[in-house]
C-alpha cells in the first residue's frame, strides 16, 4: 500500500475515534445533569395512602424549570434586597428572661404565657404576664425526653425513654396513658384531640389516628402499611390538613410530590417541592405553609420557599425566599410576616447533616412576604438561636440559646 494512502488512512481513523469519544463524553455529561448524579427514588406503593389531586403549578400558571431556578428559583421571585445601611430593624438589647435549665418551650395562646420543663428538677413552670416563674403543677415529671405541646390549653404528651406516653393536663391535673406503639403526636387547633401514627408489628396494622384529649374516641384515619416513616404528622391551624405523606409521584431525584392528608379522605390538591428533606412550618391562619429543603442547586444547604397551602390554593403562588436557614427555626408573627435566624456559616451539606451547623452563630432577620423585603434585626452579641417563638400580645420574640441555660427575649 502507498505510505500516502496508509497515512491518510491512519488520520481518518484517528478523528473517526476522536467523534466517537466526544459523543460519549457528551451524552454522559447530559446523563448526569439530568439526574444529578443520583439514583431516582422507586416507585411507591399504591393504595397505602391517599392519591395524590391534580397536580398545582405556580402562580404564573408554569412549572418551574431547571433555567428559572438558576436564575433566582422562581417564576416570579420575591424582590429581597439586602439590607442596607441605616435600614436595621429597631429594638432594644436582648434580655434574658429566665437564666435556668429551659427545655421544649412553648408560647400558650391561651394566657398563660410561655411554658417549659425543667429537666433539672423534672418540673414544668410558665412565665406569667408580670414576668414571674411559676410552676403548673406540683407533680414531679422526671427524665422526660420529648414534650408536645396544646397550642390553645396547658396540656401536653409526655414521651419517656422506656417508650411509655402520657397526656397530662395541667389544668385538671389530670392524667391520661397512651399506647406505647404510638409516636409524632400533633395536637388539633382547639387542642381537644391529638393525631399520631399507630405503629403495629404488621403493616397492615400501621395507621395515622386521632383520639379525643382524654383518652376516647380513637379513630383510623388513614393506612399508612409500609410508608408510615414518610408521614408526618402535623395538624395545620385551619383544621383541613393533619399530615403530609411524602409518597406522591416520583419527579427524579430532587424534586417531590407532597400529599396534604385529612381527615375524611379528601382529595386535596399536591404541592411540588424543589429538594429533599421537607421540613414544614404552618402559617397562623393555616392559609400560607413555609417549608425548607436542600438539593445540589443550594449546595445542600436547606433553603427557604413559601407556598399556599388551603382548599383549592394547595401549592400556588409558590416562592423562594432566598435565605438558607430551616423552617424550625423561623416564626410567624401573622400570616405575612416572618422573624428567621440565619446561621451565618452554613457549610456544604448542612441540609443532609444538620448537626454540622448545631453551633454555628445566627443573625435574625424579619421578612415581609408581600413585598420582599428583608430586615436585619440586631441582636446586640452572638446567640445560637433556637425554639424561636413570637408573642403577638407584647410584641416580642422569645428563644433559647444553644450555649447557654435560659431564654432570652427581644422586644420589638
Amino acid at each position: 500500500m502507498n505510505p500516502n494512502t496508509k497515512k491518510i488512512l491512519m488520520a481518518v481513523a484517528l478523528i473517526g475515534v476522536a467523534t466517537l469519544i466526544g459523543f460519549g463524553l457528551y451524552y454522559m455529561f447530559k446523563k448526569n445533569q439530568g439526574g444529578g448524579g443520583q439514583i431516582a427514588p422507586s416507585p411507591i406503593s399504591k393504595g397505602l395512602l391517599p392519591s395524590a389531586g391534580e397536580r398545582t403549578s405556580t402562580s404564573a400558571g408554569q412549572e418551574i424549570t431547571s433555567t428559572e431556578l438558576q436564575r433566582g428559583g422562581i417564576t416570579s421571585p420575591l424582590p429581597i434586597p439586602q439590607v442596607s445601611p441605616g435600614g436595621y430593624y429597631q429594638n432594644e438589647a436582648v434580655k434574658q428572661i429566665i437564666n435556668e435549665s429551659v427545655t421544649y418551650p412553648s408560647l400558650s395562646q391561651s394566657g398563660s404565657g410561655l411554658r417549659y420543663y425543667n429537666n433539672s428538677d423534672g418540673k414544668f413552670y410558665h412565665l406569667t404576664a408580670d414576668g414571674q416563674i411559676k410552676a403548673l403543677s406540683d407533680q414531679t415529671f422526671y427524665n422526660v425526653n420529648k414534650i408536645t405541646w396544646a397550642s390553645k390549653n396547658d396540656k401536653a404528651v409526655l414521651e419517656y425513654p422506656d417508650n411509655s406516653k402520657i397526656i397530662y393536663n395541667f389544668e385538671k391535673q389530670k392524667q391520661i396513658t397512651l399506647p406505647k406503639h404510638w409516636s409524632d403526636f400533633s395536637f388539633s387547633p382547639d387542642s381537644s384531640q391529638l393525631a399520631a401514627k399507630s405503629i403495629g408489628l404488621a403493616p397492615e396494622n400501621r395507621w395515622l389516628v386521632t383520639v379525643n384529649d382524654d383518652g376516647t374516641g380513637t379513630n383510623l384515619i388513614e393506612p399508612m402499611g409500609e410508608n408510615a416513616d414518610k408521614v408526618q404528622i402535623d395538624w395545620s391551624p385551619s383544621r383541613q390538613t393533619v399530615a403530609f405523606s411524602q409518597t406522591g409521584e416520583p419527579l427524579g431525584a430532587e424534586r417531590q410530590e407532597i400529599l396534604f392528608v385529612g381527615l375524611n379522605h379528601e382529595n386535596f390538591k399536591s404541592a411540588i417541592v424543589e429538594g429533599r428533606g421537607f421540613d414544614p412550618n404552618w402559617s397562623p391562619t393555616g392559609q400560607k405553609l413555609l417549608y425548607s429543603v436542600y438539593s445540589s442547586r443550594s449546595d445542600f444547604k436547606p433553603e427557604l420557599w413559601i407556598t399556599d397551602s388551603y382548599g383549592d390554593n394547595i401549592g400556588n403562588n409558590r416562592q423562594l425566599l432566598q435565605l438558607n436557614t430551616w423552617a424550625d427555626k423561623c416564626t410567624f408573627s401573622d400570616d405575612s410576616t416572618l422573624f428567621c435566624a440565619v446561621p451565618r456559616d452554613l457549610p456544604q451539606g448542612a441540609g443532609i447533616l444538620p448537626e454540622v451547623a448545631a453551633n454555628s452563630n445566627d443573625d435574625m432577620y424579619k421578612i415581609d412576604l408581600k413585598t420582599g423585603l428583608k430586615t436585619s434585626v440586631p441582636l446586640d452579641g452572638t446567640y445560637n438561636i433556637k425554639n424561636i417563638n413570637y408573642d403577638k400580645s407584647k410584641n416580642k420574640l422569645y428563644f433559647t440559646n444553644g450555649d447557654q441555660a435560659g431564654v432570652f427575649e427581644i422586644k420589638l
